[in-house]
């Protein structure tokens, strides 16, 4: 029989190695009783020899007996766990051990004597990791309340003096994602499931040509998945996008402000068909604008007035009226006139061709 045990607290193993040499040396010195029993049976005949080693093998079998659980436990964030231990005759109960093996973080363990009704910690710190009682009555162990970071496993030890019994936990913790439906362009529609343990599957109704992608895991284990669809030329008013996660499914949906996307050669036609009407509209008025400019031209040749001098009679007239300059002219010119018809009367009257009485 194996006398060697294995324990995660250096006292604990103490205890148990001082338990299990005490056994093995109980379960020897019956061998011991029982080989000498057969040998004196031994005479008598080979079938009593048999039937006594048999039942020596069916008490060590009750001795070393041992019994593990793996359970795989999904558990969703800010709710409560509990961890149950394996069900044993409490009575038999030597020492409960919790041990406990986190992502990104050293192990811990927590453990509970029972002859001493003593507990232990050992580098455990988070606060929301308890016993769920007292560890005399029920050794369970709760998590409140479930965060992230208690993604791990919870193994429970329980040494009994009939043998050793394990259950251990693989905690996975649930979060669920945050989902979004939109619409981008005419005719496509976009669903995400944000932030969400483990990756969430989406799904379209009425199906179309999808487009699905996975973000990457960020630090705290969490993902996010988007899902890009279209319907081409179908003519399709109302989409539903529906989210399965383990923590629970969701269903949205939209309406499409038109249900089908436009044809490649209307885009085209839409955005060529203004351009065309712009330089129509522009080479007219280029136009029109060459052809009015030729006719004033022509009109401004045959209406050019020729001035005549009787047209430039009156400006004369007005200019020698309103001028001082010609006024003094005028006189200087008159006053001449009569100078001279002075000097041609007085001449006569000196010569006597005239009458005196005239001069």
């Amino acid at each position: 029989m194996p006398c060697t045990w294995i324990t995660s607290d250096l006292q604990l193993r103490l205890i148990l190695t001082l338990f299990f040499v005490a056994e093995c040396l109980s379960a020897g010195m019956e061998g011991t009783k029982t080989s000498n029993n057969s040998m004196q049976q031994l005479d008598n005949g080979n079938h009593s020899s048999v039937s006594t080693t048999s039942s020596t093998e069916r008490k060590q079998s009750t001795v070393t007996l041992y019994a593990e659980v793996k359970t795989s436990l999904s558990v969703l964030v800010d709710t409560k766990a509990v961890l149950t231990c394996p069900p044993v005759l409490w009575p038999s109960v030597l020492v409960v051990t919790w041990e406990i093996v986190l992502r990104d973080k050293p192990p811990c363990f927590g453990a509970y004597r029972r002859d001493t009704n003593q507990t232990t910690r050992g580098n455990c710190t988070d606060k929301r990791i308890t016993w769920a009682s007292r560890p005399d009555e029920n050794p369970a162990l709760q998590v409140d309340p479930v965060a992230i970071t208690h993604d791990g496993n919870y193994t429970c030890q329980i040494v009994t003096s009939d043998g050793n019994f394990h259950h251990e936990y693989h905690l996975q913790v649930l979060v669920p994602p945050e989902v979004t439906l939109i619409q981008t362009e005419k005719g496509t529609a976009v669903c995400k499931a944000a932030a969400g343990k483990p990756a969430a599957q989406i799904s379209w109704t009425p199906e179309g040509y999808c487009d699905t992608e996975q973000g990457p895991y960020w630090g705290d284990g969490t993902v996010t998945v988007q899902s890009t669809c279209r319907w081409g030329s179908r003519h399709v008013l109302n989409v539903s996008c529906s989210v399965s996660h383990l923590a629970g499914n969701k269903s949205l949906s939209i309406q499409l402000s038109q249900g089908a996307e436009i044809p490649a050669h209307l885009k085209n036609l839409y955005i060529t068909a203004p351009i065309f009407i712009i330089l129509i509209v522009v080479g007219s008025i280029w136009l029109l604008k060459i052809s009015g400019c030729r006719k004033c031209k022509l009109k401004k040749t045959e209406h050019t007035p020729v001035v005549q001098e009787d047209e430039m009679e009156p400006y004369a007239s007005y200019t020698e009226k309103n001028n001082p300059l010609y006024d003094i002219t005028n006189r200087v010119k008159t006053s001449q006139v009569l100078q001279s018809e002075v000097d041609v009367v007085m001449y006569r009257c000196e010569s006597s061709t005239i009458k005196k009485t005239e001069c």
